[in-house]
């Protein structure tokens, strides 16, 4: 076993107690930013539908990324439920449901960090590295993390511009 080798086994453990950690710092009670809610629609509706074009001559991935999107959406609703949501005097604030955040995104982070670990597996052999989009695994992860976190930037899109009628019928 080379040094390198060595090392990665030593910083994956590192790696993914770092990413939770940052995770978990961010599934706390936070200020309702109706810019911010607008922006991860975008980010992660983009990446559910940006796949689906290199996915066109593969059906089992994109069934995959599809089954993904509609678990994600499915978690993402039953997640809305269980969500804190305040209307207090500094502001709006809404607080998610910690773990099912943090699991739903490091299915997503764990999947990545296979596909690393198999690209530099894959490092001097005649096999081409695998590109993201090949795994139906990564896909279901990609649909189920993407859908996950734009229905909920969505849902809270619908909460802030209900307040804002109920405001205006005052």
């Amino acid at each position: 076993m080379s040094l390198t080798t060595l090392a990665l086994i030593a910083l994956v453990p590192v790696l993914i107690w770092r990413i939770y950690q940052r995770l978990k710092t961010q599934m706390v009670r936070q200020r309702s930013i109706m810019s911010r809610h607008y922006t991860g629609l975008l980010v992660f509706g983009a990446m559910v539908l940006v796949p689906v074009t290199e996915l066109g001559d593969r059906p089992f991935s994109l069934a995959a990324l599809a089954a993904g999107a509609l678990a994600g959406i499915g978690l993402g609703a039953y997640g809305l439920r269980r969500t804190r949501f305040e209307d207090t005097s500094e502001g709006y604030f809404f607080t998610p449901p910690t773990r099912m955040g943090i699991l739903v995104a490091m299915l997503l982070v764990a999947r990545v960090i296979y596909l690393g670990i198999e690209i530099y597996m894959n490092q001097g052999s005649s096999q081409p590295n695998p590109r993201f989009s090949d795994s139906p695994a990564t896909m279901f992860c990609v649909g189920l993390s993407g859908a996950y976190f734009a229905t909920f930037s969505a849902s809270l899109m619908r909460w802030r511009q209900r307040l804002r009628k109920n405001v205006g019928k005052l």
